[in-house]
């Protein structure tokens, strides 16, 4: 019997990414930024589809179909509507955005059928919410589940629900721009100084810093939180619906103060209003979450969108209780829409039967480019680069990865399938000892080149999680926080600064404890992730502890390491100590030292 191959692709927006389904099996995904090295690449992602058509191993006469993750007629309606409601303040946005648009957004089938030689009537385009949907539910390890998606906005949608059963997802609710809780927490990203759609992370880690003073105001003045789940934002004090920038200036009369500039200090206020946003995301998912289970009955909950990954927010969730199980996409955001609009049209178009096994079919998330030992390209690539490295045996680097980080090395890892989303779970990953409360600064400060408030995750044995955290079931994806258990807790008082706050000790493993006692957790299972699991284990034997640092492979402003090459040359220059890539071992102290002239 033939085999139905679906490509799915997300483009255009931020994120780019692409994935091929066989069958109902995810084969390959991969984001586009990983193999060009710009951070959130837009562009139309055909390195990523070159590299899931050749993990797939077909060619695009072998596709059934090829599926885009949003429809562009409808999206470009919105802009359209949107300018002609707000002029003429729209006039400076709407401008700058009809190049693109006239160019290329508009053409996106042709864009697809020029780049893979497809005949007319082989893409399809499926709704911007609808693919978070089916990338939620259809990997998802439950038979029938309610769904919910958030984000910024897709085509005129904000927020969905509805219900999965077997092979068929329905959305039956809608909430629409410009009510968005995804663009209300950006307005916010960008008042306390971050970059949107990317700093929401480190508004987020920055929160637990600062009281919630400004929730009432939020509530009172900014959103409305209605009883049926959904939300009202005051647009009086918004400017995206209609201008360049997010907010306006009753926005910061509300709060007393300009947006913070891109190089001034984060204050108490920027903290308390990172916790008031906090807060009021969170009040406003639970409620949105309590009425879907009033409404459905349904006792498991799948989400993707953007805001699914504020892992405040669901972890908060997790704990109400208020469903008895949460599965979301691990790669939640524009990227993962590639995959769920590739399951949907295979679904679509077979009407195969849907056979979960009380397993997530992501496969750990290792779905994207594999680093291969002994590979002699790369062997070509490195040593052009000019490194020097000797051969390890798996078992042998993992004892020697555990002893390494034992002794207050920082250790890199670059192995196997690449991870698909934003955390890197242990193929692309940087180790250090969660245990030396000195390390989150050393490696805010020499690794990554970030904020040092900014928390690092914990990667737990899975068997062990329970006696580091308050934790029921597992978390293999980072995608939850939990509190560190009571028993491991020290008393800690707030320092002079943000920063020297965060240095405090607060736990016995105090470089992964955030300041509320919180961490985005890392369960390990020797299953799904058995190198981790290995080198998790050697370290317990070692020091008594399973609990380590992990961190994505990476620093400040550029995408997680792809290729050998890529990890090389980030090892390079950041202060790793040691690198594992793909059965070699790189140390530091013994790799040529950079040619400022202009050699190497």
């Amino acid at each position: 019997m033939a085999k139905t191959y679906v490509l799915g692709i997300s483009a255009f927006y931020h994120d780019s990414a692409a994935a091929v389904v066989c069958d109902g099996e995810i084969l390959a995904a991969a984001s586009e930024e990983r193999f060009t090295r710009v951070k959130g690449d837009a562009s139309f992602p055909i390195e990523a589809i070159t590299y899931c058509m050749d993990e797939a191993k077909i060619l695009p006469e072998d596709l059934a179909a090829v599926v885009y993750y949003e429809d562009p007629v409808e999206k470009f309606g919105r802009l359209l509507t949107s300018a002609f409601i707000g002029a003429p303040k729209s006039v400076v946005q709407f401008t700058a955005s009809m190049p693109d648009w006239i160019s290329s957004k508009l053409w996106i089938e042709k864009k697809i059928r020029k780049e893979l030689g497809l005949k007319k009537g082989m893409v399809v385009f499926l709704s911007h919410h609808l693919s978070h949907a089916a990338s939620a539910f259809y990997p998802s390890p439950f038979d029938e589940a309610a769904i919910l998606t958030v984000d910024g906005v897709g085509e005129w949608t904000t927020m969905s629900w509805g219900v999965g059963r077997g092979n068929d997802l329905k959305l039956t609710n809608a909430l629409r721009f410009p009510n968005s809780l995804g663009l209300l927490y950006s307005a916010f990203t960008f008042y306390t100084g971050f970059k949107i759609n990317e700093g929401e992370y480190k508004m987020m880690g920055l929160a637990p810093y600062g009281e919630p003073k400004y929730a009432d105001v939020i509530k009172k003045e900014l959103v409305r939180i209605e009883p049926d789940g959904s939300f009202v934002l005051n647009q009086k004090y918004f400017s995206y619906a209609h201008g360049v920038k997010t907010i306006n200036k009753k926005f910061e009369a509300l709060f007393g103060q300009p947006p913070r500039g891109k190089n001034e200090p984060i204050t108490d206020f920027h903290a308390d209003a990172a916790a008031s946003i906090q807060q009021v995301t969170n009040e406003i998912l639970l409620n949105a979450a309590k009425h879907i289970k009033e409404e459905t009955g349904m006792k498991n909950l799948v989400m993707a969108g953007g805001v699914a990954l504020n892992v405040t927010s669901t972890g908060a969730l997790r704990a109400s209780g208020i469903f008895d199980n949460i599965w979301i996409q691990p790669a939640a955001g524009d990227a993962g829409g590639a995959v769920g609009a590739a399951l949907h049209e295979y679904y679509r178009l077979t009407d195969a039967e849907r056979k979960p096994n009380g397993k997530d079919l992501m496969k750990a998330g290792f779905l994207g480019y594999e680093i291969k030992p002994k590979d002699k390209e790369d062997d070509e690539k490195l040593k052009k680069l000019g490194a020097v490295w000797t051969e390890v045996a798996d078992k042998e680097a993992y004892a020697e990865i555990a002893q390494l980080v034992s002794q207050g090395k920082i250790v890199s890892v670059a192995w196997d399938k690449a991870e698909f989303g934003p955390r890197a779970l242990g193929n692309r990953t940087i180790l250090a000892d969660a245990r030396d409360p000195e390390m989150l600064q050393h490696l805010n400060a020499q690794i990554k080149f970030r904020e040092g408030f900014r928390p690092f995750a914990p990667a737990v044995l899975a068997e062990d999680a329970r006696e580091y955290f308050d934790i029921e079931g597992d978390s293999p994806y980072m995608i939850f926080t939990f509190p560190v258990k009571e028993s491991r807790r020290k008393p800690s008082e707030r320092a002079a600064s943000i920063t020297k706050t965060a240095s405090l000790a607060r736990s016995d493993i105090p470089s992964v404890t955030h300041i509320d006692y919180s961490a985005r957790i890392e369960t390990v299972d020797k299953a799904d992730n058995p190198r981790f699991h290995a080198i998790l284990t050697e370290f317990k034997k070692l020091t008594g502890c399973s609990v380590m640092i992990n961190t994505s492979y990476n620093v400040n402003h550029e995408p997680i390491v792809n290729t050998a090459a890529d990890a090389y040359r980030t090892f390079m220059k950041s202060g790793i100590d040691f690198a594992f890539i793909g059965g070699r071992r790189f140390d530091k102290a013994k790799q040529p030292k950079p040619d400022t002239k202009g050699g190497k």
